[in-house]
């Protein structure tokens, strides 16, 4: 619960607030959760929201009418549109929050100046268009180098830090400058900001700890218990190592929190839309109704069928992965397939 503010909170909410111009697109969950981080420290927030009514909606009442809905904003911090050139060609930085079969759509009509600007990925999917990670896409469509990109990561639940929880993430990105001025915007008395340079680790270990959730989800909604989810997020963290040794070899420790902690908290955390997709079909839901019973997009579904593609390709075992791709994609019995899944799990 947060706690109740005293005066001398009071007093250092007053700071100066950072004048870096950043902006943030999307107005899911977590773009919402997002730009409450941001306005804790900088003056004006640009926020490029899905469509009119949503920011009719935020005018009027200060809040955002679907996702986060109590978290009130003063409206004097934000500057909405529904134009990303607008939001693009105000800010420095450019934080990216949509989910991600939707963010082709968004940057197309990006017709703007942005090769000076950074842009930030928040979104733990593959893009559709292009069958890739996010920063891969900006590469090779925007010619947006690594050095203009940075990469979010958790353990961050949205709910979480509605609520001001204590939450941390990992931004990575390999100039130190960079790092610096998204530490210092994103810093707060709720949220710690660790710094690294391992940005498609950091990225694909995100995607990957998605499909992990829906197996986790898949366990709990078939009946297995606590004992078997150790073992099974035990394997996924090995299975994540694995992956990301094939596609970028980097000095990393997948025990840190933006690896191993993302993964865990996305396991176990009831606030896990991934999570909860695999408890539905575990509970015997079709992959299309459970998908369909959920107001929000689990990007583990959209990546499973990518990430699959490119562990066989690079002839990698990854039973976990098989396993829910087999469920997912190819209509597999969940019941039948994880008691197989048993037997390859130590």
């Amino acid at each position: 619960m947060a706690k109740k503010k005293t005066n001398s909170d009071s007093a250092s909410s007053k700071k100066t607030k950072n004048d870096v111009a950043v902006g943030v697109v999307g107005s899911g969950s977590f773009a919402t959760a997002i730009v409450k981080m941001l306005v804790e420290n900088c003056k004006t927030v640009h926020w490029c929201v899905r469509n009119e009514f949503v920011k009719g909606a935020i005018e009027l009442r200060g809040h955002n009418p679907t996702y986060l809905t109590a978290v009130n904003f003063n409206l004097k911090n934000l500057k909405l549109t529904t134009d990303v050139n607008e939001l693009v060609s105000a800010c420095d930085v450019v934080v990216l929050a949509t989910p991600s079969i939707y963010l082709s759509d968004t940057l197309d009509k990006m017709n703007c100046e942005y090769k000076d600007k950074i842009f930030v990925s928040a979104i733990k999917g593959i893009i559709p268009k292009v069958n890739d990670v996010v920063a891969h896409y900006l590469k090779e469509e925007f010619q947006i180098g690594f050095r203009n990109q940075a990469v979010i990561a958790g353990p961050c639940h949205a709910e979480e830090v509605a609520m001001e929880r204590l939450s941390y993430l990992t931004v990575a990105t390999v100039e130190d400058e960079t790092s610096q001025k998204l530490v210092d915007i994103f810093n707060s008395d709720f949220i710690k900001v660790h710094s690294s340079k391992d940005i498609l680790g950091n990225e694909y270990s995100a995607i990957l700890k998605n499909i992990f959730a829906i197996g986790a989800g898949i366990a709990s909604g078939l009946g297995y218990g606590d004992n078997f989810t150790a073992v099974f997020v035990s394997n996924a963290i090995r299975e994540m190592e694995i992956f990301l040794e094939a596609i970028y070899e980097a000095p990393r420790d997948v025990n840190e929190s933006a690896y191993l902690g993302d993964l865990l908290v996305t396991a176990y955390s009831l606030f896990s839309r991934n999570r909860n997709l695999g408890n539905l079909i575990g509970k015997g839901y079709t992959v299309k109704s459970a998908i369909q019973s959920m107001n929000m997009v689990a990007e583990g579904y959209y990546a499973a069928d990518s990430i699959y593609k490119t562990s066989k390709d690079k002839g990698l075992k990854l039973p976990i992965i098989d396993t829910i791709y087999g469920i997912l994609y190819e209509g597999k019995n969940a019941e039948k397939q994880f008691k197989k899944l048993t037997t390859k799990l130590n």
